[in-house]
């Protein structure tokens, strides 16, 4: 996940240094979206990995 914070940082310290009210709400979707990306990709690695360890699928 070293991805996801060096990328929530980058648009932190953006946010942080805007002025303008739109490009700020912007980066704070962005971050959003990036977290809720990041929470998918977590709970698809774990459907994966429980699918793998099912006796149902072994046969």
């Amino acid at each position: 996940m070293a991805q996801e914070e060096w990328m929530l940082e980058q648009i932190f310290q953006l946010q942080e240094k805007s002025k303008d009210y739109r490009q700020i709400a912007l980066f704070q979707e962005f971050a959003a979206l990036i977290k809720e990306q990041y929470q998918r990709i977590y709970q698809a690695e774990g459907e994966i990995d429980g699918r793998m360890w099912s006796p149902k699928e072994w046969g």
